[in-house]
């Protein structure tokens, strides 16, 4: 976001774990997690760093989790599902709960279809086709999405029994506050797809309360080789 062309420029910490310097949670518009499951369940002191997180929620800061930090497993949520990312982001993951049990699987072919086209997130992003793990049959609660939730991309899955199902979705909390989920990528390479990019950067300024240019936020392509030559697209038909 700190190459972002036009207006919309950031600063931005990049941080493993909760930070321990607490100056850097203060006077946040956004944070953005990425991890195995949502991390604040996973890392130490939960109760810590979740209280933390909740006090910045309710001034007004907004999140945005992409592909496996929109997961919630047993153990991590009661029975009942009730959980703070259903108010904060709309809905999550959920693999192995009681309550509900989510679907991940790679998918050859997944068609990313707009359902939002008005919405500021989606401002540019036009239909793909990705070679990806989309979360399917993901929570929004027991009554499924919320009146203040937007479900904004989705993908008719799984393909031998296909149904509509919400892959990207955000929320404007009553306090102002905002929240955005999309459970892509899952493939590092997949950072290469100029929709999925734009529907990510887009979100991430989205939910900081800044304008979103029309045509979307795009970004030039560092090459992936400079970070992990694993995530370079492999020789195949994929």
């Amino acid at each position: 976001m700190e190459s972002a062309p036009g207006e919309v420029r950031f600063d931005v910490s990049v941080v493993e774990g909760w930070p321990d310097d607490k100056q850097l949670l203060r006077n946040l518009n956004a944070i953005v997690f990425s991890g195995d499951r949502f991390p604040l369940a996973e890392l130490p002191n939960p109760e810590a760093s979740m209280a933390e997180l909740k006090q910045l929620i309710e001034d007004g800061c907004g999140i945005l989790c992409y592909h496996y930090a929109t997961g919630l497993t047993a153990g991590q949520v009661p029975a009942d599902g009730q959980h703070p990312l259903l108010d904060w982001m709309g809905g999550y993951f959920a693999t192995r709960c009681e309550h509900h049990q989510s679907v991940a699987r790679i998918f050859d072919r997944a068609r990313v279809e707009v359902r939002a086209p008005q919405h500021p997130v989606m401002c540019g992003v036009q239909p793909f086709d990705i070679f990806d793990e989309p979360y399917i049959k993901n929570y929004f609660g027991p009554q499924g999405l919320g009146n203040n939730v937007v479900a904004l991309a989705s993908a008719k899955l799984p393909p031998e029994d296909p149904g509509d199902e919400v892959i990207a979705w955000a929320v404007e909390r009553n306090n102002g506050g905002r929240g955005m989920a999309i459970v892509m990528p899952h493939f590092y390479r997949n950072w290469k797809v100029e929709d999925l990019r734009k529907m990510i950067l887009n979100g991430v300024a989205w939910v900081s309360h800044a304008s979103v240019p029309d045509g979307g936020i795009a970004v030039s392509l560092p090459g992936l080789e400079t970070f992990r030559p694993e995530a370079v697209e492999p020789n195949s038909p994929r």
